[in-house]
């Protein structure tokens, strides 16, 4: 009854890339309280990456390591949402200079929170004891994450015309990229099929209401979602995330040997 190791890394990718993503707000934040708010949240997201990545080494077994799994698989090896991989700014190619945009990532965390605080909760109850127990401590965690995230949605979108159009425009760009979330990857049905996960589909309306109820009170419109939907948890990613990688993998890479 134990979750198979590609869900595993499919939780343990989402957190350590949005981690990073989130990371990159270290000393830029719009105001110094945020700036150490922010720095927090990626800490929580790479302190859940730590554990699901020890927990999946240990079913690999051999010379698998945490570092292993984070710093020396290629960018086709990740099994994160495309969302979480997009750039703090609009929708640009990997290579392009542009200002961080605090809209977009505080969207960003809104929307996959808002899923995390269900799924953590759902896995909470788990036959896998070593994820239900990961989930326990990741479920206060997200909750924090969520509350944080939607608090500033609100303020950006009840806020003045200039925040009220940054969110609008950031809810527009990234809401596309959620549909990801209710297309089940061969690891998770492996994983409802062992009693170790949800389906995630079934959360879907839980996630629609906690949405709606925040981007209500924000004076936010929710936009129509149509199109293609992205298959990042099936390693077909952005451009963005190589360039991701390069950064968190480079001096790992560089040293391979290194001993910190």
């Amino acid at each position: 009854m134990k979750a198979p190791v590609d869900y595993l890394l499919h939780l343990a990718d989402n957190a350590v890339v949005l981690g990073q993503r989130d990371a990159e707000w270290c000393g830029h934040g719009p105001i110094l309280e945020e700036d150490l708010a922010l720095a927090n949240v990626s800490l929580d997201l790479i302190g859940q990456a730590r554990l699901l990545y020890q927990l999946a080494a240990a079913r690999i077994g051999g010379d698998a390591t945490e570092d292993k799994l984070a710093y020396f698989r290629d960018d086709t090896a990740f099994r994160n949402y495309t969302l979480l991989e997009l750039p703090n700014h609009g929708p640009l190619v990997g290579y392009a200079a542009s200002d961080r945009d605090y809209a977009t990532t505080i969207m960003r965390n809104f929307l996959y929170s808002a899923l995390m605080v269900l799924v953590w909760d759902a896995l909470e109850k788990s036959a896998d004891s070593e994820l239900a127990a990961i989930a326990a401590k990741s479920l206060k965690e997200a909750r924090y994450h969520l509350h944080h995230a939607a608090d500033w949605v609100v303020k950006f979108g009840d806020g003045t015309e200039e925040s009220h159009a940054r969110a609008q425009a950031a809810l527009e760009h990234l809401l596309p990229y959620t549909e990801e979330f209710w297309t089940p990857s061969a690891a998770e049905d492996a994983a409802v099929a062992a009693g170790a996960a949800v389906d995630v589909r079934t959360l879907r309306a839980a996630w629609d209401a906690l949405v709606a109820d925040t981007l209500a009170e924000a004076t936010l419109k929710r936009p129509e979602v149509r199109g293609y939907v992205t298959e990042g948890k099936h390693g077909r990613h952005s451009e963005h995330l190589s360039y991701l990688l390069a950064e968190m993998q480079g001096l790992a890479r560089a040293h391979p040997n290194g001993i910190w």
